[in-house]
């Protein structure tokens, strides 16, 4: 079997529907769980079984009540109990024989079998009309599906982020950044944008030959800083957690934790981030998000504000 990654989603022998939310996955999968079949809930499957989704503090709350073997930082499930592993990899072309909106993301994209993919409901068969869609792209392969974004708008092909979207989003997220700050930002990704008039977003996932050492444990806390410093190496910029490797004189690195602050940062710029400083081995990682919707924590690339 292939290793289950990030962005895969896995179901359980009760039939509960769970995303991967971690990549060191070899005896128990790290995951959250999204859905649950239930009479009456607010989602169809393909076979007619109702499902209702699950936001993130109510499925902790329904874990830790009825399956507190899983129960964890996120739910940990042994590679025995899963009953199916969905890979959005291997998904695609199912997804796009029946969403035109996806076949004309794939177009756009133009990439090789296995560097994309859809996640989310789509993968899952659990889709409504207001479905956003989430695309997948693998490694290196990544950075040209951002540019095929960045010209598809310049082109007209796909549209850019509205104003009325780019604040729903905002509001979504609830970061602890101005509006103005918060767009400023985000509008130089190209991670996402708008395809009759469906958000969709492009979202960063290793390779399969770039899963060793992935994974990102809980380290000493050593209190909450805020650091200011230079961004040395952001090829990892977009990856969960999000990892900017630094040149400060106690912190080697930040992670972000929360896909706000993802990509918040280029190489050679000059960040202000707060956060819980943790002690891993010799190193010290200032972390991001360590809590859902990150309050009193952020990056900010100070070159961008002051350019």
């Amino acid at each position: 079997m292939l290793p289950i990654r990030l962005r895969d989603f896995v179901v359980d022998p009760d039939g509960w529907i769970y995303a991967v939310s971690t990549y060191d996955n070899e005896n128990e999968v790290g995951c959250v769980l999204r859905y649950i079949p239930e009479s009456g809930g607010e989602r169809t499957g393909p076979s007619g079984q109702q499902y209702r989704k699950y936001d993130f503090e109510d499925a902790y709350a329904r874990i830790a009540r009825e399956k507190p073997a899983y129960a964890g930082l996120v739910q940990r499930i042994p590679l025995g109990d899963l009953r199916q592993v969905l890979k959005p990899d291997l998904e695609i072309a199912r997804i796009a024989s029946s969403h035109s909106r996806v076949r004309r993301l794939l177009e756009l994209f133009s990439l090789p079998q296995g560097a994309v993919g859809c996640t989310g409901s789509l993968l899952c068969g659990l889709e409504n009309e207001s479905s956003d869609i989430d695309m997948v792209v693998y490694g290196t392969d990544w950075f040209f599906a951002q540019a095929k974004v960045r010209r598809g708008i310049a082109e007209g092909r796909i549209e850019g982020m509205s104003p009325e979207m780019w604040r729903r989003v905002y509001e979504k997220r609830k970061p602890d950044i101005s509006y103005e700050v918060f767009v400023l930002h985000e509008q130089r990704k190209w991670n996402r944008g708008q395809i009759d008039g469906t958000y969709f977003d492009i979202l960063y996932t290793r390779s399969y030959d770039n899963l060793t050492g992935a994974g990102a444990g809980k380290g000493e806390n050593l209190g909450k800083v805020t650091i200011e410093a230079t961004v040395t190496d952001a090829s990892l910029a977009f990856d969960n957690p999000a990892v900017y490797i630094i040149d400060h004189e106690s912190v080697s690195r930040v992670l972000s934790f929360t896909h706000t602050y993802s990509g918040q940062a280029l190489t050679g710029e000059t960040i202000e981030a707060c956060g819980i400083l943790e002690q891993h081995g010799p190193e010290q990682w200032l972390i991001v998000g360590t809590t859902r919707e990150a309050k009193g924590e952020y990056i900010v690339s100070k070159t961008l504000l002051e350019s």
